[in-house]
């Protein structure tokens, strides 16, 4: 089963590993205990997504550092 990388706020996928990382992910990625229950999910078919953010949301949050306090600020 493949890795899909998506923007937690657009839900635009980033891209895809196309192997099962699930392991390697939380190693690449840097994670407090629990923190990686925030940012990668399993789906009941198990499907792994990684929630992080695209390049055009990031930007957005450079230019509106208020929408920082919102979880899902794109409507």
């Amino acid at each position: 089963m493949s890795v899909r990388y998506r923007c937690r706020h657009c839900e635009v996928e980033i891209g895809t590993l196309p192997f099962d990382a699930d392991d390697t992910i939380r190693k690449l990625h840097i994670f407090e205990m629990g923190e990686a229950d925030d940012y990668v999910e399993k789906d009941q078919h198990g499907q792994t997504t990684v929630h992080c953010i695209c390049e055009q949301c990031e930007d957005s949050l450079r230019q509106y550092p208020d929408y920082h306090a919102l979880n899902k600020w794109i409507q």
